[in-house]
């Protein structure tokens, strides 16, 4: 495994259940961001694609059955983050979000190969997903922002592919994008982000579904409101890992690195 570090939230404060879905994309601007046609208006954004529901085809043979509620999770080694449990694998960099207000673990960054997925997983109703309206919240966001988002189905059903704009670092303006992927489960609704290199590569892009597909959400017991973020933890000591440092609360600075003992 790789290093988990630390770093600061950069929305404004939200009421409580609703902050961790507003959109935040964590990827390197100038490495990640398209940048604006020659002689495009600064702040000009290309024009929203129209919104498609598609049905989502069936899934393909590099995926697993999940992703997991906790009781019906296969038995596989795995790193423990409270509410989610994240497989083992060659290469790959866990990143661990920290909100310095609060000192609470808000989200995991499964960094592979110089893409990045973000996962997060939350409460939901017992009677319906969250998954649709959160889409439209995502999209409606994104296009206020001046950025384009557009629906299309995928390997867990309907994604969201959205372009955001940021300010490069030579004053021009560009266009990250990003996809995003909602699955509803037993009163729980996970949300993974995926940036980087694999939107355009088709093997990179399986690699990160099938990790999605291994993933196991631990919603627990308690009662708690839709859209509440499931809580998470740094992952401790445990079985074939060793904590060999840890860090400060500083966000530009490298938090506790882990590696795997074989």
């Amino acid at each position: 495994m790789g290093l988990f570090s630390r770093r600061k939230k950069q929305q404004d404060e939200a009421p409580e259940g609703a902050e961790s879905l507003d959109v935040e994309i964590d990827a390197d601007e100038d490495a990640e961001a398209d940048s604006a046609e020659d002689g495009a208006p600064e702040g000009d954004a290309p024009r929203a694609q129209e919104d498609r529901e598609d049905s989502a085809p069936q899934r393909g043979a590099h995926l697993e059955d999940g992703p997991y509620d906790v009781d019906d999770a296969p038995e596989e080694e795995r790193i423990d983050l409270g509410g989610l449990l994240v497989p083992t694998i060659d290469g790959m960099e866990l990143r661990m979000e920290v909100d310095q207000r609060t000192s609470a673990v808000t989200g995991a960054n499964l960094v592979i190969d110089g893409s990045s997925l973000q996962v997060q997983a939350f409460a939901a109703p017992k009677t319906r997903g969250l998954w649709e309206d959160v889409r439209t919240s995502l999209r409606d966001s994104v296009v206020s922002q001046g950025g384009t988002a557009e629906t299309r189905p995928g390997a867990f059903g309907t994604e969201l592919i959205t372009r955001l704009p940021v300010k490069r670092t030579d004053g021009r303006t560009g266009y990250r994008p990003a996809r995003f992927i909602g699955i509803d489960g037993p009163r729980w609704f996970l949300r993974a982000i995926l940036t980087g290199k694999a939107l355009g590569d088709t093997e990179q892009s399986q690699r990160f579904e099938t990790l999605i597909s291994r993933l196991v959400v631990v919603r627990g017991a308690e009662a708690m409101a839709p859209q509440e973020l499931i809580a998470l933890h740094l992952p401790g000591e445990r079985p074939g890992l060793s904590q060999i440092r840890s860090g400060p609360l500083d966000p530009l600075a490298r938090g506790p690195e882990i590696t795997e003992v074989g």
